[in-house]
């Protein structure tokens, strides 16, 4: 009875030794898994963007200019397809030089010019003025090139925590927090 009790010791210390080994391959294991993780979002995003031909090819709507079209918080779907050709009533999302992050409005008129140049004006279903105070100075039209592409679809509200994050600092790092606690302590 004796040297069985004993045994049973030395393979409980020996298990403790082998777990305490097993340790730093946890924490290897979990930082691989984060790191797959992380870049196959970062391949499945760049994909999208070569599908799409948008540089952002989902982005949330930041403002309520597009009600009732759009509300905030809506997660809207862009292409930005070289080949199409721009009308008026679409869509668009595009950025002005100086400006950050990108606006959603609709082309409201369209300037041709002879040689087939396109250049357009824009306005939020909402505001009672066009965009033209929008764009830098001595800018009255956009062009092909600002765009940052068109919206194709939208899911409603589900960009929500987009703007929780931007305008509620603690709260991003409150999820955060949440998110690297789940993290360390989840283990599979």
């Amino acid at each position: 009875g004796c040297k069985r009790g004993k045994h049973m010791v030395n393979v409980n210390l020996t298990d403790h030794r082998v777990a305490d080994r097993h340790v730093p391959f946890q924490l290897y294991y979990q930082v691989l898994n984060f790191g797959m993780i992380v870049s196959s979002a970062l391949m499945i995003w760049k994909g999208l963007m070569v599908v799409t031909g948008s540089e952002s090819p989902i982005v949330v709507v930041l403002s309520g200019s597009m009600e009732p079209a759009f509300y905030r918080g809506d997660l809207l779907f862009l292409t930005n397809r070289v080949d199409d050709p721009i009308r008026v009533g679409e869509i668009v999302v595009f950025r002005i030089e100086g400006r950050e992050i990108p606006i959603v409005h609709r082309v409201l008129k369209i300037h041709e010019k002879e040689n087939g140049d396109i250049k357009f004006l824009t306005k939020g279903d909402n505001n009672s003025v066009d965009d033209r105070g929008l764009y830098k100075r001595g800018q009255h039209w956009l062009e092909k090139k600002d765009v940052v592409g068109r919206a194709r679809g939208f899911v409603p509200y589900i960009g929500i925590v987009t703007i929780l994050m931007n305008d509620y600092p603690k709260f991003k790092y409150a999820v955060l927090c949440m998110l690297g606690l789940f993290v360390l302590v989840h283990r599979e």
